[in-house]
């Protein structure tokens, strides 16, 4: 895998904001206080317009301020090295959506703590993994000086402006990165096409959409549908000032489909893990009383041309 030019820091973020510092590696004392002193129980909801640069500034400084609380709640279910799809646990291991994947060069979109990467590597591929969060690039560090082991390859960026030559990789995947919280996903498909091989794989796994229709709750309050699916008004969280703190894009499935295909791939699968018996763990909307009565993960597997 191959860079396009050397780039300069500043320039792998377009939507840094001044004065930001990029990414670096933390000293041994960064993870003995909170990322951020942020209080967002105040932060109002509604479904509004979201441009580009709004839901990418929103992004990353959401999962900045989270990360921290987001490892320690789901770190155990993902794992250091497990390559999981989605709340469901389907895992790669098993469902192999991206195939052989020894000796293979592998971009991760949206890797958080690099996770995956991490299984990817331990199976002979030589991973990259992309996030644009700093705080959760590094508790990916973190997790490899934990492991005493060979840190994962990291890079901060958006994931719609990929800092990558042409033609760079084998396989592409995303496990809940990156896709529902660009504002251009048409964009990013288009990305991710420009950055893989002939006939290199896209496999990337998101809320299912039909989910958007329903309220994110666990329970039976989550079971009748209070919205239209064909609503694709984004969901934004804003501070009192009115700037958003937290964005998520819906896309229906047939939007998803044109969006690869307009890109240049060819749709090879779409699947919708069922709930598995004997898992009894929630994850925000997801549980087992609703995974067991409509789909909780879309995976979509393209192939480029």
């Amino acid at each position: 895998m191959i860079l396009a030019t050397t780039p300069d820091p500043e320039d792998l973020d377009p939507f840094r904001e001044e004065g930001e510092t990029p990414f670096e590696a933390p000293d041994d004392s960064v993870f003995d206080a909170p990322a951020a002193d942020a209080d967002e129980d105040d932060d109002e909801a509604l479904r509004r317009d979201a441009g580009v640069v709004e839901s990418s500034r929103a992004s990353r400084h959401w999962w900045d301020r989270n990360a921290d609380e987001y490892q320690d709640e789901h770190g155990e279910f993902l794992g250091d090295a497990r390559f999981t799809w989605c709340p469901e646990g389907l895992d790669e291991a098993d469902a192999r959506l991206l195939g052989e994947v020894a000796g293979r060069d592998v971009l991760e979109i949206g890797a958080g703590a690099a996770q995956c990467s991490r299984w990817l590597a331990a199976r002979g591929a030589r991973p990259v993994a992309l996030d644009i969060s700093h705080r959760q690039l590094q508790h990916s560090l973190r997790i490899d000086q934990a492991r005493g082991a060979d840190p994962v390859a990291v890079v901060q960026a958006d994931a719609a402006v990929l800092p990558f030559a042409d033609g760079s990789f084998d396989l592409a995947c995303s496990a809940y990165g990156a896709v529902p919280f660009s504002a251009d996903t048409a964009a990013l498909m288009r990305e991710v096409h420009r950055v893989l091989r002939p006939g290199g794989r896209w496999v990337f796994s998101v809320t299912h959409p039909i989910r958007w229709a329903f309220p994110d709750e666990p329970g039976v309050e989550g079971l009748t549908a209070t919205a239209s699916y064909f609503d694709r008004t984004p969901y934004v969280e804003q501070d009192d000032e009115g700037r958003a703190t937290y964005v998520e894009h819906h896309r229906t499935v047939g939007d998803r489909v044109r969006e690869l295909v307009g890109a240049g791939f060819r749709l090879l699968d779409l699947v919708e893990p069922e709930w598995p018996a004997g898992l009894d763990q929630e994850w925000g909307g997801w549980s087992p009383l609703r995974g067991r009565l409509f789909p909780g993960t879309a995976i979509f597997v393209a192939e480029r041309g």
